[in-house]
C-alpha cells in the first residue's frame, strides 16, 4: 500500500489510538526534557504538599494521595504526566469516533486542537498542577460524548464527569460548554432532527446542572473562604468583565506573528467555507440559510468562553493557563475547515497538519525557553546560596528576609525569541529572581519571602551598607536579622548581536 493511500484510508481504533499517543506524547517532551519546577512546584515539592482541597480542587488531593501511596503529594514527576497524557490519548480517540463514523488521519487533526492548545503549554509546565489539568479534559470529554440506551445514565454519569472535571480544575468547566457549542455543527451536518436536537441539548443542560449540584455537595465544601469570588453586581460588573476581555485579546493576540498569523488566517478561511458548505445541503426542512446561521450561532460562545467563567471572578487572573476555551474554538474552527475541504478534494483536509506543526514547533521552542529559565534559575541559587553560605553572620542570623521584586527583562537568553514569538515570554509567565522555597534545597533553611510590610525592601531604600553586593542583590545584615533586596535587571547588548 502507497503512503498517500495511507493517509486517506478508514483508521481502526487501535490505529488512532497510537496516533494520537505519539502526538500526544510529543508536545509535552520539551516540557519532561526541561524538568522546569515552575512557581508552585517549588514549595510542593518542598514540603511534599497538596492543599488543592482550600481551592475548591479536593479530587486533585485525592489523585496525588492515589498515586503515591500516601497522604501527601511527594514529587513523582513525570509519572503523572505520562498517565494524563496517555488518559488524553484514548479520549482524543473518543471524541474522534464521535465526530466521525469512519475516521481518516486528517479526522485525528480536528480532535488534536484540544491538546494542541498552545496556551495550554502553561498549564502543563506545572509539574503538579498540570497532570490535574489535564485529567479534568480527558473528564470533560468522556462527559461530552457519552452515550446510552439508559437515561439515568445519560445523565447521571456525565453529570459525575463534570463533576469530577470542576473538583479537578474548575476552569475545565469552559471547556464542557465549549464542546457542547461544536455538537451544534456535528448536528447540523448529520441533519438531525428537530426533536433530537432539542432532546439532546436538553440533556446537556441537565448534565451540567446536575454536575455542578455533585460538586457543590463534594468538592466545593473544602474550599476556603474568600477565594472564587464573583464580582460585585452593584459596581458596574459590565464594565470590569469588558476590560477583562480586553486584557485576554491583547494576550491572545501575542500569539499572532509572523507566520502563525497567516496560518491562522487560512484557518479561518477555511472554516467560513464550512460554515457555507452545510448550507448547501437540504437539510432542516429545505432552509438552507438557517442551517449555516445555525452553524455561526457558536462562534460568539465560544470566543467568549476562551477566558469563560474567570470574566465573572473578583480576583481575575489573566494567565495562560486559564484559557483552556481557546483549544475548544481551535476544534471548532478544524471541524468546519475539515468540512469545506473534503467537499472538494479527500485529500485537502492533509493540509490542517500546518497549524498542528506550528503548535508543536512553539511547544519545542518553549521547552528551550524553559531549559534557559531553569539554567538562569540554578545560576542564581548557587550565586545566591554561596553568598550566604560565605558569611558567618548570614549562616547564623535568625531570619534573612527575601524582597519581592518583578521584571519582565530577568531571561537575557531568551530575548532573542521573545522577540519572534512574544507569546513565550506571556507562556512562561516567571517574573522573579529567584523564590525562597528554592534555597532548601542548596541547604540553606533561614530565609523567608517578605510579607505584607515589604521589610526588605524598606531596607534597601535606607542606605545601609551592603554586606554583600552582587550582579542582581544586596544583602544588609541589621543584628540578628538579615535583608535580600533584589536589583532591578539591566538591559544587556546581547540583544545586538
Amino acid at each position: 500500500m502507497r503512503i498517500s493511500d495511507f493517509l486517506v484510508r478508514e483508521l481502526g481504533r487501535r490505529q488512532v489510538v497510537s496516533f494520537f499517543l505519539l502526538a500526544s506524547s510529543l508536545y509535552v517532551l520539551p516540557l519532561i526534557v526541561a524538568d522546569f519546577p515552575y512557581l508552585d512546584d517549588n514549595w510542593r515539592a518542598l514540603a511534599a504538599g497538596n492543599e488543592w482541597a482550600g481551592q475548591g480542587r479536593l479530587f486533585s488531593d485525592w489523585l496525588y494521595q492515589a498515586l503515591t501511596f500516601t497522604g501527601a503529594a511527594p514529587d513523582i514527576f513525570p509519572l503523572p504526566l505520562l498517565l494524563a497524557t496517555v488518559a488524553m490519548s484514548l479520549a482524543l480517540t473518543r471524541l474522534t469516533f464521535h465526530y466521525f463514523s469512519e475516521p481518516t488521519l486528517a479526522c485525528c487533526f480536528v480532535a488534536l486542537p484540544l491538546w494542541y492548545n498552545p496556551f495550554l503549554l502553561q498549564n502543563l509546565s506545572y509539574q503538579y498542577d498540570g497532570p490535574a489539568m489535564a485529567l479534568s479534559l480527558v473528564a470533560v470529554v468522556y462527559a461530552t460524548t457519552f452515550q446510552s440506551t439508559s437515561r439515568a445514565q445519560r445523565w447521571l454519569v456525565p453529570a459525575v464527569l463534570i463533576a469530577l472535571s470542576i473538583g479537578l480544575y474548575q476552569i475545565s468547566i469552559n471547556v464542557f460548554l465549549g464542546l457542547c457549542a461544536v455538537e451544534l455543527i456535528r448536528v447540523v451536518h448529520r441533519q438531525m432532527a428537530w426533536r433530537d436536537v432539542v432532546c439532546l441539548f436538553g440533556g446537556k443542560v441537565a448534565q451540567l446542572v446536575l454536575g455542578v449540584l455533585i460538586y457543590s455537595i463534594t468538592a466545593y465544601p473544602f474550599m476556603a473562604s474568600g477565594r472564587g469570588e464573583l464580582l460585585n453586581w452593584r459596581a458596574d460588573p459590565l464594565l470590569q468583565i469588558g476590560i477583562n476581555i480586553g486584557r485576554i485579546i491583547e494576550k491572545v493576540a501575542l500569539l499572532f506573528h509572523g507566520g502563525y498569523t497567516w496560518i491562522f488566517v487560512g484557518l479561518v478561511l477555511c472554516a467560513l467555507g464550512g460554515i457555507a458548505r452545510p448550507g448547501r445541503r437540504r437539510d432542516l426542512r429545505g432552509n438552507s440559510a438557517m442551517s449555516s446561521l445555525i452553524c455561526l450561532l457558536p462562534v460568539p460562545l465560544l470566543m467568549l468562553l476562551v477566558p469563560g467563567i474567570t470574566l465573572f471572578f473578583r480576583d481575575f487572573n489573566e494567565g495562560a493557563r486559564t484559557l483552556m476555551g481557546f483549544g475548544v474554538l481551535l476544534v471548532f474552527l478544524f471541524y468546519l475547515a475539515h468540512i469545506a475541504l473534503a467537499s472538494h478534494h479527500h485529500r485537502l483536509p492533509l493540509l490542517l497538519i500546518l497549524p498542528l506543526l506550528a503548535t508543536l514547533s512553539l511547544s519545542f521552542a518553549y521547552g528551550r525557553v524553559l531549559t534557559m529559565q531553569k539554567t538562569f534559575a540554578n545560576s542564581a541559587l548557587y550565586s545566591l546560596s554561596h553568598d550566604i553560605a560565605a558569611h558567618r553572620e548570614l549562616r547564623e542570623a535568625k531570619r534573612i528576609y527575601l524582597s519581592v521584586s518583578y521584571s519582565d527583562r530577568w531571561l537575557t537568553a531568551a530575548a532573542g525569541s521573545f522577540k519572534q514569538l512574544p507569546v513565550l515570554h506571556y507562556l512562561l509567565n516567571v517574573d522573579y529572581y529567584m523564590l525562597a522555597e528554592n534555597l532548601p534545597s542548596a541547604g540553606i533553611t533561614n530565609v523567608v519571602a517578605e510579607r505584607e510590610r515589604r521589610n526588605a525592601t524598606r531596607v534597601g531604600y535606607l542606605g545601609y551598607p551592603a554586606l554583600v553586593d552582587s550582579l542582581y542583590y544586596r544583602i544588609y545584615l541589621l543584628g540578628d536579622y538579615a535583608f535580600i533586596v533584589i536589583k532591578e535587571p539591566l538591559h544587556g547588548r546581547l540583544l545586538q548581536w
